[in-house]
């Protein structure tokens, strides 16, 4: 085979996992278009399919694995090359490689520069072609993540990100901004900064915080109108980066802070780096002084230990604290982080009862919340046409892609996909907000 055969190939991806993980195969992809494969959207036309794989917990993992299986199927009656990236692989190295026997290519994390030079080899093909800075964007073209950091220094008791992504590292100042520049000019209308925790961005390069910094380089990229910021450790928010939140238009007003529990002694045991009182602190400075700003955060239950009081004790945070939007976790029992040896482990069916009690909760406050919201003029990207409900969708600057709500707009009224407009919210019902374009 030739290399003008070769770049004949159509290959396919299935990404799995956080938005970090998405990056790192958005920039493979960038690199095998850039050679010449033809990227295709369904995995079942293609001739090489790319795994791209999250284990940081058991379901994650499961997922993975059942993802794996299915393709490996796939690949006995089309498919020429199967090839896994990502997490499963460096947490589980030649164990998860035995397990499968008809993928072709098990990539670690920090080889997926190389990934074009894997395939050549594949196909028995010299070549050592040069990696490329680019992203070829696999969700909706007006927004993008931009990951500023890799891997994690907290050392969270129940997390495997440490063992699996290494030590807190941060990218290049000017690399970050050079990538921003290039997805803004690809149609990139607004940019959420990610990482395990963004708010300790450059302490590992320079020696100091350099997240304000980057926000204000950041918005000083005309084609850019909005610059979200998600995962920030709350010991680490400080008033310089609220008040950039507060003053910067380009900034939307929002904050994902996971905070995982309340309870001191499971914070403790969680080795988390905040306490009750600093938690509350936060949340009612923020109320108080900054109250345009939108709250994300996410809570962990039936942690080692947690007892009824305990847990109790959340659910009354949570009545408390009216946080906008939140994501609940049952704890996931993980190889190779503390809490694994931790003694009085919950049980999985109080595990879930628990779960449930704190989603009705917050769900009464997110209504509650979201009620109050009717009436208010607001600016809205608008993300996609529902061909099945007949119906624009798009989000407020308060509410993140995928996982927070939504705004609809009926078919007939005037709106641009891609666009930011104003519009008035006119009512709110089952998680959706109903919108009318002014």
């Amino acid at each position: 085979m030739t290399f003008d055969e070769l770049k004949t190939k159509k290959v396919g991806a299935i990404s799995l996992g956080c938005d970090k993980n998405r990056v790192d195969l958005e920039k493979m992809l960038f690199n095998l278009k850039n050679f010449g494969f033809k990227i295709c959207a369904e995995v079942e036309d293609c001739d090489i399919i790319i795994v791209n794989t999250c284990a940081f917990i058991a379901p994650a993992t499961t997922e993975a694995i059942s993802t794996i299986l299915e393709m490996e199927e796939l690949k006995q009656i089309k498919c020429e090359k199967l090839i896994v990236t990502g997490c499963l692989n460096n947490r589980y190295g030649i164990e998860v490689q035995h397990f499968f026997k008809n993928v072709d290519a098990f990539v670690d994390i920090k080889d997926n520069k190389n990934i074009v030079n894997i395939i050549l080899r594949l196909y028995n093909l010299q070549g050592n072609v040069d990696y490329k800075n680019g992203r070829f964007l696999t969700n909706l073209p007006h927004y993008a993540y931009l990951k500023i950091a890799d891997g994690c220094d907290n050392g969270c008791a129940y997390c495997t990100i440490p063992r699996i992504r290494g030590r807190y590292k941060s990218e290049p100042f000017d690399e970050l901004l050079k990538e921003a520049k290039q997805l803004a000019e690809q149609g990139v209308k607004e940019l959420i900064l990610v990482a395990q925790d963004i708010t300790r961005y450059g302490t590992d390069l320079y020696n100091s915080n350099k997240l304000v910094d980057l926000i204000k380089e950041l918005s000083k990229i005309k084609k850019l109108k909005w610059i979200r910021l998600h995962y920030c450790y709350p010991e680490t928010i400080t008033e310089e980066l609220l008040q950039e939140i507060k003053n910067n238009p380009k900034v939307c007003k929002y904050l994902d802070i996971p905070l995982q529990h309340i309870d001191n002694k499971i914070l403790k045991d969680m080795n988390r780096r905040s306490s009750e009182e600093d938690i509350r602190n936060l949340i009612q400075n923020i109320k108080t002084n900054y109250p345009e700003i939108a709250i994300r955060s996410t809570f962990i239950v039936g942690f080692p230990g947690e007892t009824g009081k305990q847990f109790k004790k959340l659910l009354e945070f949570l009545e408390s604290a009216k946080l906008n939007n939140v994501g609940f976790f049952t704890y996931s029992k993980e190889e190779k982080t503390k809490a694994y040896f931790m003694k009085k482990q919950v049980p999985n069916f109080i595990k879930n009862i628990r779960l449930k009690k704190a989603q009705k909760i917050q769900e009464k406050v997110m209504h509650a919340l979201n009620i109050n919201q009717i009436g208010n003029t607001v600016d809205v990207l608008i993300d996609f046409y529902d061909e099945q409900e007949h119906v624009f969708v798009g989000r407020t600057a308060q509410n993140s892609p995928e996982v927070d709500f939504l705004v609809i707009f009926d078919e007939k009224q005037q709106v641009q996909i891609g666009e930011i407009q104003k519009a008035k919210l006119i009512g709110y019902y089952e998680g959706l907000f109903k919108g009318e374009i002014i």
